[in-house]
């Protein structure tokens, strides 16, 4: 049904991704299909860490894991950007046509008074990508 999931990650927050990242798990176990750990990571240190290059090993080291844990195909792919929480939606949506992702799984949040003001990312994707997206909250 599905070729290959991407699910987009903050190193910061791995606690608020477990629910998306077991359903990542076990579609992909369900389907015999890759996931696609993706992060998008500043130019500037931050508290998860100090240089892009070792950003890219913190997601690498997270794909590594799960894969293992969960018995199925992952590797990662490390975005870097000046702006992350501004080019993250068009990121997103341009590195899951590139890899050739046919499904997004998601994170989210419960809705507040924002969310009415501000759009979700997990609604962008959906609704300016090619690929199915399942938004976990």
């Amino acid at each position: 049904m599905y070729r290959k999931i991407v699910i987009p990650v903050d190193l910061a927050h791995l606690g608020d991704l477990a629910k998306a990242m077991q359903t990542a798990a076990d579609l992909a176990r369900l389907y015999s299909i890759p996931v696609v750990y993706v992060a998008v990571a500043g130019t500037v240190p931050d508290e998860v860490a100090r240089t892009p290059e070792e950003h890219a090993e913190k997601l690498r080291a997270l794909a590594r894991e799960q894969g293992e844990r969960h018995g199925h195909e992952a590797s990662a792919h490390p975005l870097h950007s000046a702006d992350p929480q501004g080019e993250l939606n068009r990121l997103l949506r341009a590195t899951t046509a590139e890899l050739g992702a046919d499904l997004v799984v998601m994170a989210s949040h419960k809705p507040a008074l924002l969310d009415w003001l501000l759009p979700s990312h997990g609604g962008s994707v959906a609704e300016h990508s090619e690929a199915s997206v399942f938004v976990v909250r």
